[in-house]
């Protein structure tokens, strides 16, 4: 999801760390944070984070209307929720577009590595895998920096140019129409266009992460057909489980699979169940469904949400991003799921992957292990 401001909003996103984090043990193996009151984790599930490159591939810093957020400067307590969540890799990426799209584009890459920079004792931006490991060495939060639109590339030389400024991952569509291919709540869905075709050609030349995340069915196999490689699904959810126009069929996810890709699981309630309580149990819900479909290796996390979620967001801003969408996405009273609406929601799932029987490895895998290997994989020469 994450735009909801069409033509005016900016996106900010941070990465946290992954640290090793030092927490009490109040009883039986239980460890409790300040960042989190009243909630407890394994020793086992604190080990994992800790030891884990985790990676949400679709994560704002900051889920808000301001465009004067890009000049604010974290509070300490900003800087500590970051640095105690556990992530390390967080893909800032919002939806732009309209006829002003690359002008947005440059504006968001301009403003947003700047926010990075102004913060840098907490973020360090991403270019290539190896920032990735290093931020997790040091403690810092990591910003792979994307966009969920491809209307930026107003022709096929701009894939580089935005490449060159720091773009490393973008989607071919938001929800709707656009030169490249159709979104997955227009009406008619044409699937990817000669232009679109030479787009996705550009991008795995430059090494930038395709993501199909928003676009229609068609259009989303096609662009797994018409790719040379591996892409992603960085923040999707499978419609064996929820009839929804925003998540993936089977088929998508064998044919991304087949080829390498990862999907990434959301935590936004109408993409996971249509009734409430909608819970982390039922987020893993969709991560076992992929696991079985099609191995352990192409599945992760992609969020879809900031540290503290949607519900937190002002009530004015809250209303215009519902009203931002079409009656198709189906919103609740709520967008975030219970217990996965916090900063420290990475142990929250962890645990219930715990409870679920994953061993450790697979784990770690699933909380970054195989969004690491795709990003060297599409990066790599270029990174």
């Amino acid at each position: 999801m994450t735009s909801s401001f069409p033509l005016t909003r900016r996106a900010l996103v941070a990465g946290a760390v992954t640290a090793a984090v030092s927490v009490p043990m109040i009883n039986r193996g239980a460890y409790a944070f300040a960042a989190a009151p009243g909630r407890t984790y394994s020793r086992r599930a604190v080990d994992l984070v800790g030891s884990s490159l985790v990676i949400d591939m679709l994560a704002p810093l900051k889920i808000t209307m301001s465009a004067d957020y890009i000049a604010h400067r974290l509070t300490d307590a900003e800087a500590a929720e970051f640095r105690a969540s556990g992530i390390t890799g967080f893909h800032n990426a919002y939806g732009l577009g309209g006829p002003d799209a690359k002008s947005q584009a440059l504006e968001y890459l301009a403003g947003w590595q700047g926010f990075a920079g102004r913060n840098s004792h907490v973020f360090t931006l991403v270019d290539g895998v190896a920032d990735l490991d290093q931020a997790k060495k040091d403690g810092k939060c990591a910003v792979i920096m994307g966009i969920q639109n491809a209307e930026q590339f107003e022709s096929v030389e701009d894939v580089a140019l935005f490449r060159r400024l720091g773009l490393r991952c973008a989607q071919l569509t938001y929800n709707s129409q656009n030169m490249i291919g159709s979104g997955s709540t227009e009406r008619v869905d044409g699937g990817v266009s000669d232009y679109g075709a030479a787009i996705i050609a550009a991008m795995e030349k430059e090494g930038m992460l395709v993501d199909v995340s928003h676009c229609g069915d068609k259009t989303t196999l096609d662009a797994i057909e018409i790719a040379k490689g591996p892409i992603a699904i960085t923040h999707s959810n499978a419609r064996a489980l929820i009839d929804h126009p925003r998540v993936k069929t089977d088929a998508a996810i064998k044919a991304l699979a087949a080829k390498g890709g990862v999907m990434g699981i959301t935590g936004v309630r109408m993409f996971i169940r249509t009734t409430d309580p909608t819970n982390v149990g039922h987020m893993v819900d969709h991560i076992d469904h992929v696991a079985k479909l099609v191995g352990i290796d192409h599945v992760g996390i992609g969020s879809d949400a900031d540290l503290n979620g949607y519900d937190d967001m002002k009530p004015e801003e809250y209303a215009a991003l519902k009203a931002g969408y079409k009656g198709s996405y189906a919103f609740r009273d709520k967008i975030d799921i219970d217990g996965f609406d916090h900063p420290k929601k990475v142990f929250d799932l962890t645990e219930e992957l715990i409870r679920r029987g994953y061993s450790d490895d697979n784990i770690r895998a699933v909380l970054g292990g195989n969004f690491r290997r795709l990003l060297a994989q599409t990066w790599g020469v270029k990174s």
